[in-house]
């Protein structure tokens, strides 16, 4: 790899000599420098020296992304069934609840409208010069930029030129498109897609001269197997005959085709990923023995699957998945995580992770080097014996100990008269035996509910139809850190916040503490919706002896 300036090319030990630290004493230096971090070397960053915590990227699930409202209410915010999309340097996401959104280092995320209808359950892939994309019930609809004006270039026909219908297992007959994922294999279209219910997958190659009629009939890949038990129905998977499998996705790696899928059903916990094999992308496919690849059921990413998986700027497959969130009913979010393969050739992720991770680029190997050491500090820490945690106020049945239970389905509310709340945590032992210890706090997430209903300003009891210019937009706060519990620093200030994200990660200077602060100094106002922070994570290590 190497940077041109001028009539010189830098190679990439040079990038990473400037990249280290080290200083800058010529011209061609400072503008090397910033060449290389505007082309986005990460590579080159990761060949430095080791990643430092504050300097080094990192990404924490769920992924911070920014909603695509403007008025600061949660639309864009519930999103799954994720595809990522790479187009030249940048990353372009579409899902269910909106699209797109643009990244070149696949953590920074920022919302661009899509000129056209984004359907549920997007698959978007490029073919001949030409941007193609449908859903759930939709037509093909095609483009020359990625970002549209997509226009419609028919409904879905089979083989004998008809509407596209199908019979499930049942006898229940479907129209149009599900789940569709697109896959080119030396140049050859193919179309992946679920039946209903326990139906399976299937595969169909496309007319290549006509996107929208199938060149073949429809072959049906794999169904239900009972006999993986992580596939069947219910939160304890205890329905023996029944499932709902879904969002295939394929790619290939070496001379194997791997095919995931999803089951048992996006309203569960236990909703999981897995994936089977073969050597043709018509098949036959075969069920990996790694299976499932995805799955969590507690903590604050669970319900993992109907994702994909793409190629990252440092040149490794990266996983994207769909979060479920077990309250409110429907609520999701996104997670990535990096992807291996065995000795064997087995296909597996490296997750769920739920703690800082180095971002793609920043390390040579993330399946290995990923992690970046930061634990959660503040867990439970409310409810310790004899912490002098403390809180500004509190809601029945939403008290203020659900902001640190490591739970995506419960949460904290203030009372509606505390224009600043607060919650003040003791990272300390928890009885007068134990022994005191401090902690280096390095970042820190918080997961705010993401309210339902239309926006009401102005004073009780009145509601304005025009949004004041004033309006909150975004979530504001600050953290304050203190080793006594009576002077307090800032260590990171939010209040001048104007990104809207239900989900925020920011890194902190690293600050050695026994205190944390959190304070809030403004939110989106949503009727019907009061602030609620379903998690507050700090992030960090022991100071030891």
């Amino acid at each position: 790899m190497a940077v041109k300036y001028g009539d010189r090319k830098y190679t990439s030990g040079e990038i990473a000599r400037v990249l280290a630290g080290k200083r800058l004493t010529t011209l061609s230096e400072v503008v090397l420098l910033t060449v290389a971090m505007c082309s986005g070397l990460q590579s080159a960053l990761a060949k430095a020296g080791p990643p430092v915590v504050g300097r080094s990227l990192r990404y924490c699930n769920p992924l911070p992304i920014e909603a695509s409202s403007r008025d600061g209410s949660p639309r864009g915010v519930s999103l799954g069934d994720v595809t990522v999309v790479r187009e030249g340097d940048r990353y372009y996401m579409f899902c269910t609840g909106g699209g797109a959104w643009v990244s070149q280092d696949l953590v920074n995320w920022k919302h661009h409208a899509v000129q056209g209808r984004v359907p549920v359950a997007p698959g978007v892939f490029k073919y001949r010069g030409y941007f193609y994309m449908s859903g759930n019930g939709a037509p093909l609809y095609r483009a020359q930029d990625i970002l549209g004006p997509y226009d419609s270039v028919g409904d879905w026909k089979d083989h004998n030129g008809k509407a596209w219908t199908g019979t499930a297992d049942n006898g229940r007959t479907w129209e149009g498109a599900f789940d569709v994922h697109f896959f080119i294999d030396q140049g050859k279209p193919y179309l992946y897609f679920p039946g209903r219910g326990s139906e399976g997958i299937y595969v169909v190659p496309l007319d290549p001269n006509d996107l929208t009629r199938f060149a073949a009939a429809p072959k049906r890949l794999f169904g239900f197997d009972k006999s993986h038990k992580w596939e069947r129905y219910g939160e304890m998977n205890e329905y023996s005959e029944v499932t709902w499998i879904e969002g295939p996705w394929m790619i290939k790696h070496g001379d194997t085709y791997y095919l995931e899928y999803s089951a048992n059903g996006t309203q569960w916990l236990a909703y999981a990923t897995g994936v089977y094999t073969a050597k043709n992308p018509m098949g036959p496919f075969t069920y990996a023995p790694r299976n499932p690849i995805l799955r969590q059921t507690t903590g604050v990413v669970t319900g993992p699957g109907h994702g994909c998986i793409v190629k990252g700027p440092d040149g490794h497959f990266w996983q994207f998945y769909t979060i479920v969130l077990a309250n409110p009913p429907g609520g999701r979010r996104l997670g990535m995580d990096p992807v291996g393969f065995d000795e064997n050739g087995n296909l597996f992720v490296r997750g769920l992770s739920e703690t800082p991770q180095w971002a793609p680029g920043v390390v040579d190997d993330p399946l290995r080097q990923g992690d970046s050491g930061s634990i959660p500090l503040t867990v439970n820490k409310v409810r310790a014996m004899r912490a002098q945690s403390t809180f500004s106020s509190q809601r029945p049945g939403r008290e203020a100990p659900y902001a640190v239970d490591n739970s995506n389905g419960t949460w904290w509310e203030p009372a509606e008269e505390d224009k600043q709340p607060s919650l003040t945590l003791d990272l300390g032992p928890a009885t007068e035996f134990d022994h005191a210890q401090q902690f280096m706090i390095d970042s820190c997430r918080i997961e705010f509910v993401a309210g339902r209903g239309r926006f009401a300003f102005g004073s009780a009891g009145q509601r304005q139809t025009t949004r004041p210019t004033d309006a909150t937009i975004a979530h504001q706060y600050k953290i304050e850190a203190s080793t006594d519990g009576e002077t307090y620093t800032t260590v990171l200030d939010k209040t001048d916040n104007r990104v809207t994200r239900y989900v925020e990660f920011e890194e902190i200077p690293p600050a050695a503490c026994r205190f944390v602060r959190l304070t809030m100094t403004g939110w989106p106002r949503v009727a019907n919706s009061n602030l609620g922070i379903m998690e507050f994570t700090v992030f960090g290590k022991p100071i030891e002896p």
